[in-house]
């Protein structure tokens, strides 16, 4: 299928966007990468009036490094931010999972906040954002607002931004002392949806622990170390409400969180 018609604009400043915003709402979407948007269009799941097209608003595309998180602007690519030569040593968490994400060429146009702002449950930055307690930045021409990824996401491709909101930028912490990073995932593919999706901030009596692909949305965890950690795993594992499709039953998914887990936990 062919999208519905529409407008589009090529906006110039963050201010333009905010403006189109506060006039089309929900008539309106912001186009960055393209990635998931465009076959939502295709497929008429979306019918907006106006495309407003970010990719020219130089005051969002950054990525900074501040006291005590990494803040990405919501027109960085993912390709620029996993080509950051010092991403592995600031946010190594996202060092390892964003190799799963898709393939070149859709990390090379998709953008970081775009991939948060579309919400899909599989999706391996969601997942990062809500393991290490990131935030996310909220603008529209009445001001801004800071929320915690975990409240953030509210269902499959349901949010907490308003109609007339940007996602102006993402906050991923940084590093923390003596924490292990770990990330694996299983899919059909590599570059496919994930099954399952799990990263994990390690530490020496506690762990959080992020599940993706199998609730409506990424969840974390609080998961103890040692003899309790099988069955916190299997209360994880009930408690996120999977579900049968055509990839995987509800049953594997919960094995999977169990087993998969585990071996992510104690490195085994």
């Amino acid at each position: 299928m062919k999208p519905a018609a529409f407008d589009y604009i090529r906006a110039e400043s963050r201010r333009q966007v905010l403006e189109l915003l506060a006039e089309y709402g929900q008539e309106a979407r912001i186009i960055a990468g393209g990635q998931s948007l465009m076959a939502v269009l295709n497929m008429r799941l979306a019918q907006p009036k106006l495309l407003i097209d970010i990719n020219q608003v130089a005051e969002l595309a950054y990525i900074e490094l501040r006291k005590d998180c990494l803040a990405v602007g919501a027109a960085v690519r993912q390709a620029q931010l996993l080509a950051r030569p010092t991403l592995a040593d600031e946010v190594p968490l996202l060092a390892l999972a964003m190799p799963w994400i898709g393939h070149f060429q859709t990390r090379n146009r998709g953008t970081v906040c775009g991939s948060v702002a579309h919400a899909d449950p599989s999706a391996e930055l969601p997942l990062s954002l809500v393991t290490l307690g990131g935030e996310i930045v909220l603008e529209s021409i009445k001001g801004k607002r800071v929320i915690k990824a975990a409240e953030f996401f509210q269902g499959i491709l349901t949010t907490d931004k308003r109609a007339d909101e940007l996602v102006v930028e993402v906050r991923f912490p940084l590093k923390r002392e003596g924490i292990i990073y770990r990330f694996q995932e299983i899919a059909m593919r590599h570059g496919d949806f994930a099954i399952v999706s799990l990263a994990a901030c390690i530490g020496i009596d506690e762990v959080r622990l992020g599940v993706g692909g199998v609730a409506d949305r990424p969840v974390m965890r609080s998961l103890p170390r040692g003899a309790a950690l099988p069955d916190a795993l299997n209360e994880t594992a009930w408690s996120l409400d999977a579900q049968d499709d055509v990839h995987a039953s509800a049953a594997y998914r919960r094995q999977l969180v169990r087993e998969l887990g585990h071996r992510l936990i104690e490195g085994v």
